[in-house]
């Protein structure tokens, strides 16, 4: 069984949210919006969808019209952040960059 990262506090949170520029905080998830085609942002889902099987690690993502949003929180830490909502929110960067996709706050 996989151990539960523990919790980060708010000031870690303040620290690693300046190293994902465009990340926002909201509440105990962190969340960015990214833009494209209707269908190129279910694309994207799917590529960030299979990064998350392989980290076990799943973000809730809203695809609406050219716009898909991913929320990050760990589920298993009681909806908590940790270090892994972090580390995914850098791969959904890395995804969404090799994907074509703008982030919605360069808008």
């Amino acid at each position: 069984m996989t151990e539960i990262p523990a919790p980060l506090d708010d000031s870690e949170i303040t620290r690693r949210l300046e190293t994902l520029p465009g990340w926002k905080r909201d509440g105990d998830e962190i969340t960015r919006s990214f833009t494209h085609t209707y269908h190129e942002c279910v694309h994207l889902a799917m590529y960030v969808a299979a990064k998350a099987r392989e980290v076990s690690h799943h973000p809730d993502m809203l695809i609406t019209w050219q716009r898909i949003e991913f929320r990050i929180t760990t589920h298993d830490a009681g909806r908590k952040l940790t270090e892994l909502d972090f580390d995914l929110a850098r791969n959904i960067d890395r995804i969404a960059a090799a994907a074509g996709a703008t982030p919605a706050d360069e808008l």
